[in-house]
């Protein structure tokens, strides 16, 4: 029988489950989405957790992790962009054992990401410093060292050139700016150098949805780095935070 975990991911537009086989990194299931509440309110979230939870039919026995869109300390949301602004302070497992009656395992969302990547995609098995970057309307970060997670990085916010770096590199920048392949990769070599400077990486992983056209802009790039697409894409998410649960849980 399937060792299996359940992962939610919660976006600014939707919220994700699957029940994920550990020993694949696969769902085991059909996702189920259902849309973002308006206002995206801690109990308006728990509420849809609940949801999925019962539609996936997932038993007490199994783990359930949690990715936020958010730094997440010894389970606490510290401060929140995407959601709703009540979310700040917010103690997630006391929240979720509330509405949900069972414990879960929070996380950052580029931090499931990554992890994901780490156990079973493009930088399964590499050795030091990993950094994963998700590119969509800001850059998420995830930083693994030795197949371990380095929680929440943000080093899509670092300071370049006096500019937080995701308002001029991320991918949401280069369809809001208008900016063709070429331009983008400019700005994504001044990203990547600094980051590169800063940690001496071994890997870069970069995921969201135009890691889909990596041949566009990875090939323009200069680093010293080796960089690589994602290979789980819009399952990383969901898998990231089940391993992370079965993790927990198991301490």
């Amino acid at each position: 029988m399937a060792r299996l975990a359940c992962g939610i991911d919660i976006g600014g537009s939707g919220v994700k489950a699957a029940l994920v086989d550990l020993d694949t990194g696969e769902f085991s299931t059909d996702h189920i989405r259902i849309e973002t509440p308006r206002p995206a309110t801690p109990d308006a979230i728990a509420h849809v957790c609940r949801q999925l939870l019962e539609g996936l039919n997932v038993g007490p026995e199994i783990p359930v992790g949690i990715a936020f869109p958010a730094p997440v300390i010894n389970g606490v949301i510290r401060f929140m962009a995407n959601l709703d602004d009540s979310w700040v302070g917010i103690d997630v497992n006391e929240l979720m054992m509330r509405h949900l009656g069972r414990p879960v395992f929070p996380l950052n969302d580029a931090d499931a990401a990554g992890l994901a990547e780490a156990v079973y995609g493009a930088a399964r098995g590499i050795p030091g410093v990993v950094i994963v970057t998700t590119q969509g309307t800001g850059i998420g970060s995830a930083i693994i060292l030795d197949g371990v997670l380095v929680p929440n990085s943000e080093l899509g916010h670092l300071e370049i050139d006096g500019y937080d770096a995701e308002k001029r590199a991320s991918a949401g920048q280069k369809t809001l700016q208008g900016l063709d392949w070429q331009q983008w990769a400019d700005r994504l070599q001044r990203y990547y150098s600094h980051v590169e400077m800063l940690f001496s990486p071994d890997l870069f992983v970069v995921g969201g949805g135009v890691s889909q056209n990596h041949e566009k802009f990875m090939p323009l790039l200069d680093l010293k780095t080796p960089m690589v697409p994602a290979l789980l894409l819009n399952t990383a998410g969901i898998v990231g935070a089940a391993h992370w649960a079965a993790t927990q849980a198991a301490r």
